[in-house]
């Protein structure tokens, strides 16, 4: 439990498809997230596009608004908003590429291999 005063939000500012939903719970499932940890999604500077994507669990702050995807806590700091507004996170298992996919309509450029990207 958190000790911040949280306001959980029903609708996030990020979608998550089916598929990244799905490899989420099982990730909490697999590695025992507690409900002391949510899904952290932000963005930090770095990359070689100038900002790459933060994906993992992680405990809440006080910057961190909180939402309820399908059942699932999702944090982001305050702050990364303007930068993920309206972005799509997908999962995809396929034989050439595995892993979290991120389709952000705020960047201006992204890097080959899609985890990093300027705004």
């Amino acid at each position: 439990m958190s000790e911040f005063k949280t306001t959980i939000f029903d609708v996030a500012p990020i979608k998550f498809t089916e598929g990244a939903i799905k490899e989420l719970k099982n990730l909490v499932y697999e590695k025992e997230i507690t409900d002391t940890h949510a899904l952290r999604i932000g963005v930090k500077g770095g990359g070689c596009s100038g900002l790459s994507y933060i994906l993992g669990f992680d405990k809440q702050t006080e910057a961190d608004e909180v939402f309820d995807v399908e059942g699932l806590k999702v944090i982001m700091n305050k702050a990364h908003g303007m930068y993920l507004l309206g972005m799509e996170v997908d999962y995809v298992s396929g034989l050439n590429n595995r892993g979290f996919v991120f389709n952000n309509p705020n960047a201006d450029s992204t890097c080959g291999c899609g985890s990093s990207f300027s705004a």
